[in-house]
């Protein structure tokens, strides 16, 4: 096991750094990119990194979940479906990773980000008003919450930002509805893998509790100010994380 030393000024980072993942991530999804490289640079091996990673971010996502719960913008009842077969796709997905080499779809995830930021930028007023949805919500719940939990139980960037698109165009929901029905299954997919970082013993449990407390803090504040300026504030933000996460999965893999 690594050998971890908390120290105060180490606190203070991973503290601040969860306090920005987690008001990025309650917005438009991404927070793993603040978050897992400052556990990384602080030495921690990248298993233990992103086994600390789902600790403190499993806070987040439950902090950003119960606030859009409690305002209305995510509705644990019409959701249930979708957090069934999120539970089922994210526990084969992180079963698979341990099979499987991940490396395979990392090269293809930044090209399915990018159709993602152009439809959405080339879509006008996409996600600035609720419209009608293109499949029923069973089929729709079902296939992506199947999908998308394997995605991320097996890789995982990106997913937040997979989730928000899926919810805008093929529900119809509007970006503030979206995000909040996001963070359910962010949630959801988050504790399925780290219960598989628990049993594997991957986690340094003071470095993510630390960082859990400014990133349920950030969750909080990112959820609050997403739901009162709307997809007017999202939508930018919801496009600049895609952005960021396209370039750095091209960094990672082809440089």
């Amino acid at each position: 096991m690594f050998n971890f030393h908390m120290t105060y000024g180490i606190a203070v980072l991973l503290f601040l750094s969860g306090l920005c993942a987690g008001f990025i991530d309650s917005i438009a999804g991404g927070g793993g990119l603040i978050s897992v490289p400052v556990l990384l640079s602080i030495g921690m091996p990248p298993q233990i990194a992103l086994g600390t990673n789902k600790l403190q971010s499993s806070f987040g996502s439950f902090s950003a979940s119960w606030y859009y719960i409690k305002k209305g913008e995510a509705n644990l009842k019409e959701a249930w479906k979708g957090i069934f077969f999120t539970l089922i796709g994210a526990v084969i997905g992180s079963w698979s990773i341990q099979q499987l080499d991940s490396g395979f779809i990392s090269h293809i995830i930044p090209f399915m980000l990018l159709i993602v930021f152009f439809y959405t930028f080339f879509s006008g007023n996409l996600g600035y008003e609720s419209r009608t949805a293109i499949i029923p919500k069973n089929i729709f719940y079902m296939g992506a919450g199947l999908c998308l939990g394997f995605y991320d139980g097996f890789f995982g960037p990106g997913t937040g930002s997979f989730w928000t698109a899926a919810f805008v165009i093929f529900l119809g929901f509007d970006m503030t509805r979206a995000a909040g029905f996001t963070r359910v299954m962010n949630f959801t997919s988050n504790i399925v893998a780290l219960l598989l970082f628990i049993y594997g013993n991957k986690i340094i449990y003071s470095a993510g509790l630390c960082m859990a407390a400014g990133q349920a803090l950030g969750a909080f504040m990112g959820s609050h100010l997403a739901i009162k300026k709307g997809a007017a504030f999202i939508r930018p933000v919801f496009m600049s994380v895609i952005l960021v996460t396209i370039l750095r999965l091209i960094y990672i893999n082809y440089f």
